[in-house]
């Protein structure tokens, strides 16, 4: 278990970079196109396609990460006032949640990034048509990520509630 979590921790690191690397390149794009728009009335033909598939990309390459770090949304109002064990508990439940709601995504999103390869699929028309298989796959991706990550706490949090601790989002803030 412990060899996946390392696993997943730097695969997830990874693509968090990537995703950061990616948002960077990206602003010097936009700031090409709106530059190019008002000096010389000629915008960078393709920008609002790109952009609109790297935003996909960028968020997707980040989501297992934010999951891996405890980044995503905890609401405690109501589970802290249980038991370690309780707290545990409903953080499993969380986790089981999570993980099936990524799951879900992951399924019904491989079709289509299956199809938009095989079909070689296109957004954008005229000078610059591009590929969009790139951001469905990275969907898949992101969102099996996700789903193993919360996998992974699903497991933490039982490990926990086992041995009588607080889960692992709570120790450090109470």
């Amino acid at each position: 278990m412990l060899l996946l979590q390392n696993l997943i921790d730097r695969i997830t690191k990874s693509l968090l970079v990537i995703a950061a690397v990616l948002a960077f390149l990206l602003c010097f794009l936009v700031v090409a196109d709106v530059l190019g728009r008002v000096l010389f009335n000629s915008p960078i033909k393709g920008t609002t396609e790109l952009v609109s598939l790297s935003i996909v990309i960028i968020c997707f390459l980040q989501t297992g990460f934010a999951i891996r770090s405890g980044g995503m949304l905890n609401v405690d109002m109501f589970t802290s006032k249980l038991g370690a064990r309780g707290q545990c508990v409903m953080a499993a439940i969380g986790a089981l949640g999570g993980m099936l709601f990524f799951g879900i995504i992951c399924y019904g999103a491989s079709d289509g990034a299956l199809h938009a390869f095989m079909a070689n699929e296109f957004e954008g028309e005229g000078a610059l048509r591009v590929p969009v298989w790139p951001a469905k796959f990275v969907l898949v991706l992101g969102t099996f990520l996700a789903s193993v990550s919360y996998f992974l706490m699903v497991i933490q949090h039982i490990a926990h509630g086992l041995r009588g601790d607080l889960p692992e989002q709570y120790s450090s803030s109470h």
